[in-house]
């Protein structure tokens, strides 16, 4: 350690962007051929080789400088110090150069996931597999992975470390013979909803005494889904029955337009689109459906991402992650009552600055889709609340219940609830912070729900057994739905 002076690093960087069309000529250059591509072939050509460096304490002048000798070596008389001096760095740079040229081909990394979808505090065991499938053995091999948290493996300090920054390294050394497999199994626990990103990683070969050594980065990005925490509403202070209103209004004055339990002769004040052509052929004269009337409750869920007056000022993010999961938790009741139910929110996903929209439905996977999103969504306000429920309510169903769960109120707010309410719509205001707003509360359906609840203690429920399983792939990001015209 005392020379480190003396050695010389030498550092080359290749950036895809520059050789992947190049690549893509060789690969189809060899197709044509009749040769199978390399798996690094396939990677760099579609850009998952993000940059590839050596290492080596042998520079480039070391080849002439053999060469030398070994020409000094036979013109002084086949001096045999000289002749294996020159005779061994040639031996030493050839063998580097092809090690560092096969080291890392046909190597692959894996993770292997038992869940991507969990609840916080629930454990995801993550196996990690390493193939060589090559006859070249690998006295070392590194593979360094970027992950969200330190696994529960890792010492405390490291976990402490990867909570407070949200970035660990998880660094695993394995020596490998040829065409081996190895494989290592590490658990992660969430203790924070979010979409949490793993990858990228870096690849490092190199021989047993690392005179020379060679690394890719390679872009093998997955996500884990850390759903809400989900409450049962008689611990968010709301009744278990009934808690948006009574439902016998909407058996006697709305009709459900998916089931029809007969037919009628037409009447001035049906609807043409209700007229029952086929009917009306058989018996001569018009016939229109007969619906059955709706009992069920439909209920449009809106989150208000802001924790201040103006969302621009900052935010809160216990108030913005207590507002997530009442939102969640009214979702998971109306999936529990079989109520069709959908989620907005003016908070985006990472890397959008559109609104979130999960319109209404009562599908097996709606809750699943519910939490996804507001597993995704961030502080990042892109507009008011207000504006979003002036803008979304006339695309709604008139029988539906807007929710509004909102952790500060505003006059705006107010005043389009109020406008709203005298619109004809039904709306249920959940408020989650400490003082009531001075002005008049509009006469909706209010709940006060400050942060002294014992229900958000860390000791209170964290898994909801009845929420479908998604499948084991890992998921996406979410994109915002597209947005429909009313019908």
């Amino acid at each position: 350690m005392n020379n480190l002076e003396h050695v010389n690093l030498v550092v080359r960087e290749k950036q895809p962007a520059d050789s992947r069309k190049e690549t893509r000529r060789r690969l189809r250059r060899d197709l044509a051929r009749g040769r199978l591509p390399t798996i690094e072939q396939l990677a760099e050509a579609r850009g998952l080789v993000v940059r590839e460096r050596e290492h080596s304490i042998f520079s480039d002048a070391w080849v002439p400088l053999a060469v030398l000798y070994l020409v000094g070596g036979l013109i002084a008389g086949r001096n045999p110090a000289f002749l294996a001096l020159g005779a061994m760095l040639l031996l030493i740079a050839g063998f580097s150069s092809w090690y560092k040229a096969n080291a890392l081909v046909n190597v692959t990394y894996e993770r292997h996931f038992d869940r991507t979808h969990v609840f916080p505090g629930e454990p995801i065991v993550m196996t990690l597999r390493v193939r060589n499938q090559k006859p070249l053995p690998l006295s070392w091999l590194q593979f360094r992975d970027e992950m969200p948290i330190a696994p529960e493996e890792s010492s405390a300090i490291a976990r402490v470390q990867g909570e407070m920054t949200g970035r660990y390294t998880l660094q695993n050394t394995f020596a490998v013979g040829g065409h081996e497999q190895r494989q290592r199994a590490f658990t992660l626990v969430f203790n924070q909803r979010g979409f949490k990103p793993l990858g990228p990683v870096v690849y490092a070969a190199g021989d047993l005494f690392t005179l020379f050594t060679v690394e890719a980065e390679r872009a093998y990005l997955e996500s884990l889904v850390v759903y809400p925490r989900i409450w049962p509403l008689v611990e968010l202070g709301l009744p278990a029955k009934e808690p948006f209103g009574p439902l016998p209004v909407f058996r006697s004055l709305f009709a459900d337009p998916i089931r029809a339990q007969g037919i009628r002769d037409y009447q001035p004040e049906d609807r043409f689109r209700d007229v029952h052509w086929k009917a009306t052929a058989r018996r001569g004269r018009l016939q229109t459906k007969v619906y059955q009337p709706s009992t069920d409750m439909n209920l449009a869920i809106f989150l208000n991402v802001a924790t201040m007056p103006r969302h621009w000022h900052g935010h809160y993010p216990e108030l913005l992650e207590r507002a997530i999961s009442v939102a969640g938790s009214i979702a998971s009741h109306a999936a529990d009552q079989g109520w069709a139910f959908g989620i907005y929110a003016n908070g985006s996903v990472p890397r959008s600055d559109q609104p979130i929209r999960v319109p209404p439905g009562r599908s097996r996977e709606q809750l699943t889709h519910a939490l996804e999103a507001l597993a995704a969504v961030t502080e990042f306000a892109t507009g008011s609340i207000e504006r979003l429920m002036q803008r979304e309510s006339p695309r709604l169903p008139w029988a539906a219940t807007l929710v509004l769960v909102t952790a500060v109120l505003t006059d705006e707010m107010l005043a389009t609830l109020m406008r709203l309410r005298e619109a004809g719509r039904r709306i249920a205001l959940l408020y989650l912070g400490e003082d009531l707003p001075a002005a008049p509360l509009p006469p909706v359906v209010f709940y006060h729900l400050p942060g002294t609840l014992p229900a958000f203690q860390p000791d209170g429920p964290r898994t909801l057994e009845t929420i479908p399983a998604p499948g084991n792939a890992a998921s996406g990001a979410i994109r915002p739905a597209e947005e429909k015209e009313p019908a």
